[in-house]
């Protein structure tokens, strides 16, 4: 039986703190107490008795006292701070954490999410954290220790952390001093492992940063959704799994040396410094480094069933001494695969030997399928969904992921001393990890590799009950065959009937409006896994997944409508792996930097009304704007490319942005159409003449969930239903597909 004495304490401790995050500090100090006080009660009835329930309701009792007075001081410490929101003040920072880029949207500068602690306040001198939202360019390259000064607004600081401040700057930092030598020393050596990786093609030589040192900022953001979508996304980030491979190794050695225990813990102690310091010791190193750390010292030390007792221990204490890693979902999955790696791994490999599995082959089935079993559910509650990919995934990248993080290791190592040699393991690194990147790309296009699952705190909940349920049920081999016979017609269940039928997109399909946010992209078949596309929508992924669900491997034609945001940020989703063979867009380049970031992938070829495109079994031609238009309520709106695309003899009306003045003007021209894509996210700037010209029997709206514009427009769907159309929102229905069926029309909705 597995030693779970310090479980219950680690474990009240580490939901208590999260609970007390997101209240006060008088509740926070108010739970404590009773919880101590109900403690310190049943120890004194439970003195000359031995009952171990009681003892086990009396660890549930300190460790929630522990979390929450640990908690509520901290939350009282942010309470107190002085922060008078909506103020420009100036304030003197340390950098907490390496800077995290929020936005990656074409034409639109990214924005920098620093963590800091807050030494000075304008004229008040304090000691709290903070959050930095930086635009400016100097935020990115930032070292965690950097003192700096800035000036900035304040805003109102959310809850569920304990960031007192959040300020809002537009300036770059001016530093104060250099950070620690750690710190500058890991920068050389991550800088030394990326120029060393730059050479190599980009999704390897992208990765391998990743995966060594945390360091993303050259991975693919398709790739990264890959990884997302296979259950990898844990190789992206430093992790316990890295330092368990780096001192596994160092154990390794030192066994085969015949060092005894004291030893080999004393050099794994300092291969274990050694590491932090490459990747950087931030909070969220030194957190992986516990975790990782932990399973190695009960073995280091002779025994293994120490470790699990040192795992709850550790918890217990990093949730102490820091209460914010309660609500931190990096830090429960490292905590939930380092449980599953001592609870579950070693019981499901002896199984499997027992079963006649060789030992190799029921470790490598065994590790991934404990720690994914054992993540699960707060993977399940941040995504929305269940992977069916996640375990065959992690099992087949298994033998790459040691190789190619120590021969990255060796290549950081290498890279101050011997630049040549560097890039020369940095090559041999990246062979195991085109492996990692051959399976996350092939993965991810399963079809249903997820199915979907409530989200949330709920659905977190819900398959963690479910999960223990039925690890604690399945000891009885009657049990097992009734939900391996259950599990397996739920997943027959779940997947999507494409799968058997024929599946996304749907046959004969005229039009698809993908899920892109708020925004737009529009998609017309041009033959064989070629499409024209129209827009973008505000980033990269969504795009990008819509045209792989569609089978589109070459971009005939990009269509810019016009060159806000909205409707480019996205484009590098749109070249993600595919060739463009053309760009065109209207003769109006406002916003300057949307043509810019457009312009920066392919030149552009300006067209106006007249223009005519044919590709397979559509027709495509421009009808507006018919004439430059100034002074209106958007100018970029109201001079959007208009199209009419004719499919299979179905009319489809693309108007882009297009508002009241610039339909005013279409009004002369034929518009009639089966399809319309409504104009501006359905909002209320339309013009009635010209719905009733058209006359669509479907009318796609493009719209993100709970946008901040009111889009869309309540009268205007009823206006459009009254006419005769079908309304269909991607924000409800996710991809939408106008479909022709005979001599009618219909849609399709792939769902959310």
């Amino acid at each position: 039986m597995p030693d779970l004495r310090l479980a219950g304490f680690a474990v009240a401790t580490w939901l208590t703190a999260l609970g007390c995050l997101y209240a006060s500090a008088r509740v926070g100090f108010l739970v404590a107490g009773a919880a101590l006080a109900l403690a310190a009660i049943g120890g004194a009835v439970m003195r000359r008795r031995s009952r171990g329930a009681a003892w086990i309701v009396i660890a549930l009792l300190l460790g929630a006292g522990c979390g929450a007075v640990a908690t509520a001081a901290r939350v009282l410490a942010k309470e107190s701070v002085p922060v008078p929101e909506g103020e420009t003040v100036r304030a003197e920072l340390i950098v907490r954490d390496d800077p995290r880029s929020l936005v990656r949207s074409a034409g639109q500068p990214p924005t920098y999410l620093v963590g800091v602690d807050v030494v000075r306040l304008g004229d008040v001198t304090l000691r709290a954290r903070g959050v930095v939202l930086g635009s400016d360019d100097g935020w990115r390259g930032l070292l965690p220790g950097q003192r700096l000064t800035t000036a900035g607004r304040l805003l109102p600081p959310r809850g569920g952390d304990l960031s007192a401040a959040v300020l809002s700057v537009r300036e770059p930092p001016e530093l104060l001093g250099r950070p620690s030598w750690a710190q500058r020393a890991a920068g050389v050596l991550r800088s030394g492992l990326q120029r060393a990786c730059e050479p190599l093609p980009d999704d390897a030589g992208g990765l391998l940063p990743g995966l060594v040192v945390g360091d993303t900022s050259r991975l693919d953001p398709g790739l990264e959704a890959d990884f997302r979508t296979t259950g990898m996304t844990h190789l992206n980030a430093v992790s316990g799994a890295n330092v368990a491979i780096v001192l596994g190794v160092v154990l390794f050695v030192a066994r085969r040396l015949r060092a005894g225990p004291i030893v080999a813990a004393l050099v794994c102690s300092v291969a274990l410094v050694g590491f932090v310091i490459l990747v950087r010791p931030s909070p969220s190193v030194v957190r992986a480094a516990a975790m990782g750390a932990i399973g190695l010292v009960g073995l280091a030390a002779g025994r293994p069933r120490a470790a699990l007792p040192a795992l709850a221990a550790g918890v217990a204490v990093l949730v102490i001494a820091d209460p914010e890693l309660a609500g931190d979902a990096g830090f429960a999955l490292s905590v939930l695969a380092t449980g599953g790696l001592l609870l579950l791994a070693p019981k499901w490999r002896d199984a499997l030997r027992r079963r006649g599995w060789p030992p190799g082959a029921a470790e490598a089935l065994a590790v991934p399928a404990a720690a994914q079993v054992a993540c699960g559910p707060v993977v399940a509650g941040l995504s929305g969904s269940v992977s069916l990919v996640a375990i065959p995934a992690n099992l087949l990248v298994v033998p790459a992921i040691a190789p190619a993080t120590l021969l990255g290791i060796g290549a950081a190592v290498l890279s101050p001393v011997w630049p040549r040699g560097a890039e020369f393991v940095a090559w041999l690194g990246h062979w195991p990890a085109r492996w990692l990147v051959w399976v996350a790309t092939y993965g991810a296009r399963v079809p249903a590799g997820a199915v979907p699952w409530p989200g949330g705190v709920l659905g977190g909940l819900l398959l963690g009950v479910i999960t223990v349920a039925l690890l604690v049920a399945a000891r009885r081999a009657i049990v097992r065959r009734l939900v391996a016979v259950i599990a397996l017609g739920g997943v027959l269940g779940a997947l999507p009937v494409r799968i058997l039928a024929s599946g996304w997109p749907p046959d004969g399909w005229l039009v698809v409006a993908c899920d892109v946010g708020q925004g737009d992209a529009v998609v017309l078949p041009a033959g064989d896994g070629r499409a024209v596309v129209i827009d973008a929508g505000p980033e990269p992924t969504a795009v990008d997944g819509c045209l792989r669900r569609l089978g589109v491997h070459t971009v005939a034609l990009f269509v810019v409508s016009h060159f806000h945001v909205d409707h480019i940020g996205g484009v590098a989703g749109v070249f993600r792996g595919r060739h463009v063979e053309a760009v065109i867009a209207p003769d109006f380049a406002e916003p300057v930097g949307g043509r810019r970031a457009v312009a920066e992938l392919r030149a552009i070829r300006t067209v106006h009304p007249g223009w005519t495109y044919r590709a397979g079994r559509m027709v495509l031609q421009a009808i507006g704007p018919t004439e430059i238009l100034h002074g209106t309520s958007s100018d970029a709106n109201n001079n959007s490319l208009v199209l009419k695309a004719v499919v299979d003899g179905r009319a489809v009306l693309l108007p882009g942005d297009a508002e009241t003045e610039e339909q005013h003007e279409l009004l002369n021209l034929d518009v009639r159409a089966d399809v319309l894509k409504v104009a501006h996210h359905g909002s209320a700037y339309q013009e009635p003449a010209f719905l009733d010209a058209v006359g669509p029997r479907v009318a796609l709206v493009s719209v993100g969930r709970d946008n901040d514009y009111g889009h869309p427009n309540g009268p205007l769907l009823e206006r459009l239903r009254r006419g005769g159309a079908r309304v269909v929102r991607t924000d409800e229905s996710g991809d939408v597909a106008a479909v022709a069926t005979g001599h009618d029309l219909s849609v399709v909705a792939r769902g959310n």
